[in-house]
């Protein structure tokens, strides 16, 4: 049982908007689905709820088309909120319950249970119009839940949330996960992807440039980081004579240096204390998924972004 996506095509007009996609999310499993506006990730989802239909490509669930399966199992979190603005938080999420054929005594008291566990139980009695934007959030990711679905599609779910929200959000994640349910998010957060995310896609210009397990995708990167402090104000002049080492990043307490393939990150240390420096930092990991973002969607928009515009109400 998987959500497989296969080869989907979708064009809108004179613009391709999908070109191919294909990846795999397990039940079970958080996916992180990434690429820059325009990408086509929501097109990818619309596609997968049946919302949209592709010109090309298949989408199954448990060996089935997702067409085909109830309603009930797909949970969707739109970047665009779909809240009636004037309609009571408990109101409308026991609506929202009902439309997947929940009793309304038993949409009420999972409402409930989600809207305490998001600290927000205080507000089921008002209208969504009078709450912040990040509660909105959480009662649109309430509505999305409510009916227990096997897959959950989120787009941007972090979106205009505080800290103290997004922890609240990444537990229910979780938790979802450890039930078995099938998770696929986008996002800009890179943060959060690597902190969740067991596998992860980069699409761009409707186009899969990487998939797979997301510790699998920074160690096939060809390269790994070393993040290197030092005290006082080092001169680091004598890295450039080290093969495949250049210094990427600089912060106020360490330096973060790449190294290629053919360099030796342990070298960088015994170099270091030869030099008699006072070493406060060393550490060597795969690179970040921001910065393969950034080398892999910036490889594109170099060399490849030959085509037209992507309508903004067509994708995102």
């Amino acid at each position: 049982m998987a959500l497989v996506i296969d080869g989907l095509r979708k064009r809108f007009g004179d613009v391709q908007a999908l070109d191919g996609i294909g990846f795999r999310v397990e039940p079970g499993q958080v996916f992180g689905f990434l690429g820059p506006n325009g990408a086509g990730k929501t097109t990818t989802m619309r596609i997968v709820l049946d919302i949209l239909h592709a010109d090309e490509g298949s989408v199954t669930w448990a060996g089935r088309p997702a067409s085909d399966a109830p309603r009930r199992t797909w949970g969707y979190l739109p970047e665009d909120r779909g809240l009636y603005p004037r309609m009571k938080v408990l109101d409308q999420l026991v609506f929202f319950g009902s439309l997947y054929g929940l009793p309304r005594s038993e949409a009420a008291r999972r409402a409930r249970h989600w809207l305490t566990r998001f600290r927000i139980s205080e507000h089921a009695d008002r209208r969504a119009e009078q709450l912040s934007k990040g509660n909105q959030q959480k009662v649109q990711f309430i509505a999305g839940i409510l009916h227990d679905p096997d897959v959950l599609l989120m787009d941007e779910p972090f979106s205009g949330l505080d800290p103290i929200n997004v922890a609240l959000l990444k537990d229910a994640f979780l938790e979802l996960r450890d039930r078995g349910k099938a998770l696929l998010f986008s996002t800009h957060q890179m943060e959060q992807v690597e902190e969740l995310c067991d596998s992860i896609a980069i699409i761009d210009r409707g186009r899969l440039l990487v998939s797979g397990e997301t510790r699998t995708v920074q160690r096939q990167a060809g390269r790994r980081v070393v993040r290197l402090g030092v005290a006082g104000d080092p001169d680091l002049t004598w890295l450039d004579a080290m093969e495949g080492v250049r210094v990427t990043r600089s912060g106020l307490d360490y330096h973060e240096l790449e190294v290629r393939d053919g360099g030796d990150p342990e070298g960088i240390l015994q170099a270091a204390l030869g030099r008699n420096e006072y070493v406060t930092r060393f550490e060597i990991a795969d690179p970040s998924i921001e910065d393969i973002f950034i080398e892999r969607v910036g490889v594109t928009t170099s060399d490849e972004r030959t085509l037209a515009p992507v309508p903004a109400e067509a994708v995102r």
